[in-house]
């Protein structure tokens, strides 16, 4: 099976870093993963994601989708299969929730009758009633509303990888409980590979079919939720564990 993401000896430093933000990193991410990653902040965890859809390019090595050297793709090209979410929704306020989930299709060149479909069908999906929320502008909707419409915009062309850059960070404890649900659902019916940058411990072990751990730009782990609290593989691993109440064997302090 071809990977999903593979990443081939990888290195990314900004001009005047003093380390770089990404560190030789090998990846290999299979199709259908739901993969959190997982570190402190200023780790690479974002710098991560946007080697991915050529945010950044890196300085050294190769990034590979769906077995592809992606800096021989047109940038604009790639990103239009890839879905991207971040935490601030990205959503254009002038324009009403149907519009903003409309927008990669309408590149693409879909036909009206199609684009209406899929937005509802996409409004349903987060329970959204259509009737109720298509013309609605971002203004109009709660933290989490808005949270919900980012995603099913970045789900519109159904995307084979959805990169999410800690989405639900902003969002309050119960409303960000439910769009994990609501994450987790979605994956589960549609197969794709879900790429999910938090800094959240607890949400890495709920989501992730594998977690990612990145400190200073490094690997520390890359393991099944079960393995990583059996079995953390670093000090780093270890202490981020233990600093948000996770005991050796995945006891709860």
């Amino acid at each position: 099976m071809i990977p999903a993401v593979e990443f081939i000896h990888v290195t990314k430093r900004f001009p005047g870093a003093a380390a770089p933000a990404l560190d030789h990193v090998d990846l290999v991410i299979e199709p259908g993963e739901l993969v959190c990653v997982l570190g402190t902040s200023g780790g690479g965890k974002t710098t991560l994601i946007k080697l991915i859809n050529r945010l950044h390019d890196p300085d050294s090595g190769t990034v590979l989708v769906n077995g592809e050297d992606i800096s021989r793709a047109d940038p604009v090209e790639l990103r239009r299969g890839i879905g991207y979410v971040i935490q601030q929704t990205g959503l254009f306020p002038h324009m009403t929730v149907a519009d903003n989930i409309a927008c990669v299709p309408k590149i693409l060149k879909w036909d009206r009758q199609r684009i209406d479909a899929r937005v509802d069908e996409l409004l349903e999906l987060v329970h959204l009633d259509p009737a109720d929320f298509r013309d609605r502008y971002p203004s109009q909707l709660s933290g989490g509303q808005q949270q919900r419409v980012g995603l099913v915009r970045a789900l519109a062309a159904s995307p084979a990888i959805m990169l999410l850059d800690e989405p639900f960070g902003a969002i309050d404890a119960i409303t960000r409980a439910n769009l994990q649900d609501e994450l987790l659902r979605i994956h589960r019916g549609n197969g794709k590979t879900f790429i999910f940058v938090t800094h959240d411990v607890t949400e890495a072990l709920k989501l992730g079919t594998k977690v990612l751990v990145i400190d200073a730009g490094r690997v520390q782990q890359y393991a099944a939720p079960e393995e990583l609290l059996r079995n953390p593989a670093t000090p780093f691993v270890r202490e981020l564990l233990a600093t948000q109440g996770y005991a050796a064997g995945g006891r709860r302090l």
